[in-house]
């Protein structure tokens, strides 16, 4: 295709969104209204088309907050940017960058996490979201995210919940629907994986009758983890909630000098989880280079995202 006519693009919408679309198609949406406590993705869609995520807990009308796929903490500096209605709030300032091309297209956008206090946000997140897709017309949702304090340094204190979290569709749910969770240890449900370490977690179900699909997470290796010298461990309940929780066992610092950075991939894919398969699919992520925005040039008047060159 031609540059006019990318097969991967990033459409703005009205309400402050954005439609992430693949040959035409919409896969996912971006929605950073400032009415919300914090910008979320939904729907993320499936090979099929269907929604694999939802929003809102099926059967607790108290999570509102459980927005599809969606960055927030539980503790910063003893503030709650988890729950609603506690006054912090995670507000896009502004988009970074838009590339399409045919095989991948990228927003870059910055946040700001304010403690609905003080007029300057405590931090800034700096927020790159890549899509693509392969033969099976499966998703990868990239997700590359830096945090830079505003002071010289932010503590993320001990916590199960931050920073990436995704609520899956109510059909793919264990408790709700007749789903399945599994991880890359090869342990099944959640009795067996709370707070277990693991490379990746996976939770896959019927979305219509006779169709299986499913989302896997993938925890990039280089990426920190507090109090442990190995996987991140997850928080997943029957329910329909997964999450990677690096505050698990203890905090994390971010500061001025150097800022926490975290890699996440999502795969919407078909079937069932086929081990061999994720295995193959974490194997290519943890030897991917991680993206860097580069600022305007004479050529660009935005921004641009690109992938690292090696040694640099």
């Amino acid at each position: 295709m031609s540059e006019l006519f990318p097969q991967c693009e990033i459409v703005p919408q009205p309400d402050s969104q954005f439609s992430f679309r693949i040959q035409g198609q919409e896969r996912m949406r971006w929605h950073f209204g400032s009415h919300y406590s914090r910008p979320f993705f939904y729907p993320l869609t499936g090979p099929a088309g269907i929604p694999l995520t939802r929003i809102g807990h099926p059967g607790a009308p108290n999570h509102d907050h459980h927005r599809s796929v969606w960055f927030a903490h539980h503790q910063v500096l003893g503030i709650n940017f988890w729950a609603e209605d506690t006054g912090a709030q995670i507000t896009q300032k502004r988009w970074l960058s838009i590339d399409e091309a045919d095989d991948e297209a990228i927003l870059a956008v910055e946040l700001e996490w304010r403690d609905g206090h003080d007029p300057q946000p405590l931090l800034r997140q700096e927020l790159i979201s890549a899509i693509r897709t392969n033969e099976k017309q499966e998703l990868f949702l990239e997700l590359q995210t830096t945090f830079y304090p505003t002071a010289e340094s932010l503590e993320f204190q001990k916590t199960n919940f931050g920073f990436l979290a995704v609520r899956v569709a109510k059909s793919i749910s264990s408790y709700f629907g007749a789903g399945k969770i599994t991880n890359s240890r090869q342990q099944t449900g959640e009795k067996e994986i709370f707070g277990k370490p693991a490379e990746w977690m996976d939770y896959s179900g019927p979305v219509k009758p006779d169709l299986t699909e499913g989302i896997t997470y993938f925890y990039h290796p280089q990426n920190p983890v507090a109090a442990s010298e190995g996987p991140v461990s997850w928080h997943v309940r029957e329910d329909g909630w997964m999450g990677a929780s690096p505050c698990m066992h203890g905090p994390l610092e971010t500061t001025r000098k150097n800022p926490l950075t975290f890699q996440f991939l999502l795969h919407a894919h078909s079937g069932e989880i086929n081990h061999n398969a994720a295995n193959r699919v974490y194997q290519q992520f943890s030897a991917s280079l991680p993206y860097q925005l580069r600022k305007p040039d004479k050529k660009h008047t935005s921004a641009t995202v690109s992938r690292k060159l090696p040694g640099k």
